[in-house]
């Protein structure tokens, strides 16, 4: 204590030992003589050809007036359903159980935005590359093609060597130096697995979108919930940051397994509040008609309420 008392500056290195994974190394400038600094904790990696010191992101110091303009998906149906597209400079989560089509709308709204001439940056946790790039082609999309040009780029990490800080860092670069307009992570859960205290999550996404949200991009998160039917649950709620929820859901229908699709919030504007029908096929992706003849669609198992016909408002794949 002496010692500090005689230096102008202190600089406070700690290594962290994880239960599973490489450590994690992090810094803290607990004292800097005459001058402003950025107080508590960042993380940083030490790397061949020196050290990488990742400064926690404070959102309030990247202020701006952002257009919160609504980007389409380019599926005219997926379009009306969340009210004219998303609007750039907000968050939006896409939740549902696994394969319920999370990834692949993310995708889409990503692709839609490189068409535009627009740059859009996927991170990944769970899946791989290689997997993500073949379900693309599988379902119709030029996800190849945009990647040749540059317009798209994917970053796979790793959740059990990436840093928490380090994911800001990433972000951040590829909006400053690249301008990326559209953010996707997929998904939240490997962003969780990726945290040594858990409980930080929301505080860590609560700067992260709001930073987005200044700079003007669009981000699409993806939470991956328990359960293939019936009552759904996460370890992660980060509901309450999002500005627009699109739900997912598989539901059984005369022994065949179909996906519904729908929206539960949009805070910058109006959206359809039907349960709609949702199709994964190699002519790409397809929102269909309201599913006005069932009741507890939403459950998983539900109850045929009437046959539709024409004239109930209803239409065919969009």
């Amino acid at each position: 204590m002496q010692l500090e008392s005689l230096a102008h500056g202190v600089i406070v290195l700690e290594q962290m030992p994880m239960e599973y994974g490489a450590d994690r190394r992090r810094l803290r400038v607990s004292k800097l003589r005459g001058s402003a600094f950025r107080s508590g904790h960042h993380d940083y990696v030490i790397v061949r050809g020196g050290i990488h010191v990742f400064p926690r992101l404070v959102a309030a110091e990247h202020r701006t007036e952002a257009k919160s303009d609504p980007i389409a998906s380019g599926i005219p149906g997926l379009d009306r359903l969340v009210g004219g597209g998303l609007d750039r400079a907000t968050a939006t989560l896409l939740m549902g159980p696994a394969g319920s089509g999370k990834s692949a709308i993310a995708t889409q709204f990503a692709c839609a935005a490189a068409a535009r001439g627009e740059h859009a940056a996927l991170f990944l946790f769970e899946e791989r590359m290689g997997t993500l790039r073949t379900r693309a082609r599988n379902l119709g999309m030029p996800l190849e093609e945009h990647l040749r040009s540059g317009r798209i780029t994917i970053k796979q990490t790793d959740p059990a060597e990436l840093a928490p800080d380090e994911l800001t860092s990433l972000v951040r670069e590829s909006v400053e130096k690249e301008n990326t307009r559209v953010v996707v992570i997929d998904s939240l859960n490997g962003f969780y697995n990726a945290l040594p205290q858990a409980h930080h999550l929301p505080l860590l996404m609560h700067e992260l979108l709001a930073y987005l949200s200044e700079c003007g991009v669009a981000s699409l998160l993806t939470v991956a919930q328990s359960g293939l039917a019936g009552p759904m649950s996460t370890k992660i709620d980060v509901s309450y940051l999002s500005d627009t929820i699109v739900l997912l859901r598989y539901f059984e229908d005369a022994g065949r397994l179909r996906k519904a699709i729908s929206v539960v919030k949009k805070r910058s504007g109006r959206h359809e509040d039907t349960i709609r029908e949702l199709v994964l096929a190699p002519e790409g992706i397809s929102v269909g008609k309201t599913l006005s003849a069932y009741r507890g669609v939403l459950s998983g198992v539900p109850d045929v309420v009437r046959h539709s016909s024409p004239g109930d408002g209803s239409h065919e794949h969009e």
